[in-house]
């Protein structure tokens, strides 16, 4: 086969890319809603703030394969590159991460292959946050293909850190003043508190019941005070 016509062929291969997946975003964006619906139904609240999804540019795919030393085709792509195509779910609790992860590993629709737990274990810089690299199922005409997907699982509070840290790191083009990665990593840590004390303070709800709670709101009691209340 001619220099052209081999890159032709990988060309067209790699047209297809940006609908598979979106398409394994797609199935795996339901799999998800219906563990939302499902939790609200069994559980009474709903575990996810919201749902992002993302495509990398081309140009990223590309220079990735060329640092990994892969050839330029939709084959490399589809097994070698994890990241592609990208979920961040986002939770109002730490323990909603775990939750979700626990779940999706009993689940035989998915394959899990890798978890970076970026919570437990912070990056240097104070990042926080649970990392999945799974495969989705993908029945196409001709066979079935597990399209990796890369999830990244936060709080509210660690998304609005991660987005800080995103805009300040294109602000100054990497280049960041060591004082300002000084105050990065104390909010990261301001984060984490915050996170902890939501969630105490959800324990601390939850232990009352609605009638209590009720009553309390009609005599005009604070939340400290109908918490704190024998």
């Amino acid at each position: 086969m001619a220099q052209t016509d081999i890159i032709m062929k990988q060309y067209e291969e790699v047209k297809q890319l940006p609908t598979l997946y979106q398409l394994a975003l797609e199935e795996l964006e339901t799999k998800i809603k219906v563990i939302q619906a499902e939790w609200k139904l069994r559980n009474g609240y709903e575990p996810i703030e919201h749902i992002k999804t993302r495509l990398k540019e081309p140009s990223s795919i590309f220079n990735k394969l060329q640092r990994k030393g892969l050839p330029l085709t939709l084959d490399s792509i589809v097994k070698k590159i994890y990241d592609v195509a990208g979920m961040r779910i986002v939770c109002a609790f730490v323990k909603d991460i775990y939750l979700i992860l626990d779940h999706l590993k009993t689940r035989d629709d998915i394959r899990i292959t890798e978890i970076k737990d970026y919570i437990a274990n912070p990056k240097a810089n104070g990042y926080q946050s649970l990392h999945i690299i799974l495969q989705v199922p993908l029945v196409l005409f001709e066979d079935t293909r597990w399209i990796y997907v890369e999830i990244q699982l936060r709080t509210l509070a660690m998304d609005f850190w991660a987005s800080l840290e995103h805009i300040i790191y294109y602000k100054f083009e990497q280049q960041v003043p060591s004082h300002v990665i000084k105050e990065l990593t104390e909010a990261a840590r301001a984060v984490d508190d915050l996170d902890r004390k939501m969630l105490d303070l959800r324990k601390e709800i939850l232990s009352y019941n609605q009638e209590d709670w009720l009553k309390g709101i009609e005599n005009g009691l604070s939340l400290r005070d109908i918490t704190s209340s024998p």
